[in-house]
């Protein structure tokens, strides 16, 4: 695997092979439509769950909150529980390593600023705390847990831990040795671009960023209010809020990877323990940052009940309902909006997917900012890959904005293009549709 022009990971193989088909590779792809689909997976791995929902699948139990022990709050992205869970795995034994995303030591020798690595012991995992919005890859780690005996624990967002499953049940060692599964509520995946077009607009080359921080947490200022930081290869840093940002409107899908519009999971319901942000009052607001956590495997259960008992983390019972309302604008794009764009003409492979096509009703502003999203996605790596080459960052930053605002004003009723979608019947607001 490797980075595409559009700083996308793609197979590097012959041509012979990427043009023909591979009935091996075929099973173990997540995007694949005669791979095992995620209610199939499930059910093989949590046939006794006590919950079923249509939107996170089976679960023994659903919690918000956060760790009260240690930092692993203050240095994690959210309420700290990823880090803890793999800590915990790490001190009871059940685990010798885990496979998570950490940042690369020179970003410049290596092409790329995060990737996978093992990590054995706390202060290792702790260098991999905090989201990383980067393309990564798993057959590096994969082949290390392939070379040395022992236990692993994996974390990924949702096709990853949909791709590890896939390959447990074709490759047995696979299957020996992974024995956990940690899961991370997803919205898209986005490209490296993205980084690069930060840097752009902080007036930085990405050749002098040493480090990149997606989400600098500040106890004042509430968890959805991200601020992206860089530090430069001379110690220097430099800070910007993402909605100041041509690119910093999530939902408007810049740098999205074409696969995420087919894939209906948002959060992993494959995984043995999944972790999102609580985007739900009262907790968006507190800048310390609240993890929703949906566990699956009944000896992860236990672990958390024990923090729980011991007041080394402080969790809550929730109900699916309030798990999906956190995530309400994921499943929208995942569910309504995939079941739209299926609807659409498509060459090549048709995919698989749980959800049917046109099994939602959608007014007309709903499928424009289907549609919105789509185009900017698909334009914004070529937009950014004519800007790179010319060497004018203004070019794409002039065509974001542009973007933003016409996506803005169909989305949520702002400014003139609002106005003139209103006129149309356009428009609404993406955040109470």
């Amino acid at each position: 695997m490797g980075l595409d022009r559009y700083g996308q990971m793609k197979p590097t193989a012959p041509r012979t092979w990427l043009q023909g088909g591979d009935e091996e590779f075929a099973r173990i792809c997540p995007f694949s439509p005669v791979a095992r689909d995620e209610d199939e997976l499930a059910a093989d791995h949590y046939p006794h769950a006590k919950n079923r929902d249509p939107l996170l699948g089976r679960f023994e139990a659903a919690f918000v909150g956060h760790v009260e022990e240690g930092e692993y709050r203050s240095n994690g992205s959210s309420g700290g529980m990823v880090t803890w869970v793999a800590a915990e795995l790490l001190r009871l034994g059940l685990v010798d390593g885990v496979a998570h995303v950490k940042e690369s030591d020179d970003p410049q020798l290596e092409g790329r600023l995060f990737h996978y690595s093992l990590s054995r012991n706390l202060q290792e995992l702790q260098a991999g705390a905090k989201s990383r919005y980067y393309p990564v890859e798993l057959s590096g780690v994969l082949q290390s847990i392939r070379e040395t005996p022992g236990r692993y624990a994996v974390v990924g967002i949702p096709c990853f831990i949909k791709a590890v499953r896939l390959a447990c049940a074709d490759d047995p060692i696979l299957k020996e040795r992974i024995a956990f599964t940690l899961g991370l509520f997803c919205g898209h995946m986005k490209s490296a671009r993205m980084a690069e077009s930060f840097a752009w607009q902080m007036d930085q080359d990405i050749r002098q960023v040493k480090r990149l921080d997606y989400r600098m947490k500040s106890p004042d200022r509430p968890a959805n209010w991200y601020r992206t930081q860089l530090i430069l290869e001379n110690g220097d840093t430099r800070a910007q809020d993402w909605w100041h940002l041509a690119d910093g409107d999530w939902g408007a899908g810049f740098f999205q990877n074409s696969a995420c519009n087919f894939c209906d999971d948002v959060v992993a319901e494959t995984a043995d323990i999944a972790f999102g942000d609580a985007w739900k009052e009262p907790y968006s607001s507190d800048g310390r940052g609240t993890n929703v956590v949906i566990v699956r495997s009944k000896a992860l259960l236990d672990a958390i009940l024990a923090g729980v008992n011991e007041k080394r983390i402080a969790l809550s019972h929730v109900d699916a309902d309030f798990v999906a309302a956190t995530q309400a604008a994921g499943f929208r794009q995942r569910r309504e909006g995939l079941s739209f764009r299926l609807t659409w003409p498509r060459g090549g492979m048709r995919p698989r997917k749980r959800v049917r096509a046109g099994s939602h009703s959608l007014s007309s502003q709903r499928k424009a900012v289907y549609i919105m999203r789509y185009w900017i996605s698909f334009w914004s790596h070529r937009v950014f890959s004519i800007a790179r080459f010319l060497h004018t960052p203004g070019l794409y930053i002039l065509w974001a904005r542009a973007a933003l605002a016409c996506y803005e004003g169909v989305a949520y009723s702002r400014g003139p293009i609002g106005r003139i979608a209103r006129s149309l019947g356009l428009a609404g607001s993406e955040g109470r549709t």
